[in-house]
């Protein structure tokens, strides 16, 4: 059984659709979706506002390379164009973490590695798992509370924009 952890977000068209197509198609798998939250850009400043999320996936027959392929995919049908690295996107889905797995490929690194800085993957994991651990940074509970105040107050929980599991 393959577990993983992954963030979404979006911040160009119908940013909550984007967000629901990605729980969407990951279908079966979704186990648990987080609330959406409304976050400032990171690093690239001068683009609208985020929806994020997370979702927890599990399946017996995907790898991390295959939750990297599939939320590509979604990326693609979703029209992403990647013209400036954290430049504006209509969706972003991203490996968080893989229950088990380490990995250094360029293309793959488990776990990601910007997880520990950002409130807007940590913010809505700690609400869908609490008790979790990001491999090789300890409890995210702990992550969450080292981090800046205005990190903190940038991500707002957005309950009047609802994602739904998949039927």
């Amino acid at each position: 059984m393959s577990r993983a952890v992954l963030s979404l977000g979006s911040n160009l068209g119908d940013r909550l659709a984007h967000l629901q197509s990605a729980v969407d198609g990951f279908a079966e798998s979704v186990v648990a979706v987080s609330p959406v939250y409304e976050t400032a850009p990171w690093g690239v400043t001068d683009q609208p506002d985020f929806l994020n999320a997370v979702i927890v996936v599990a399946a017996a027959d995907v790898d991390e390379w295959g939750w990297l392929r599939r939320g590509q995919e979604l990326e693609r049908a979703a029209e992403r164009l990647r013209e400036r690295r954290w430049g504006p996107r209509t969706l972003d889905v991203d490996v968080v973490t893989v229950d088990g797995v380490r990995g250094a490929d360029p293309e793959l690194l488990l776990p990601h590695p910007g997880t520990p800085d950002r409130a807007t993957v940590l913010i809505p994991w700690s609400v869908v798992e609490p008790d979790a651990v990001l491999p090789g940074h300890g409890p995210i509970a702990e992550l969450i509370s080292a981090l800046p105040a205005a990190d903190l107050n940038s991500v707002q929980r957005r309950d009047d924009l609802p994602l739904h599991l998949p039927s």
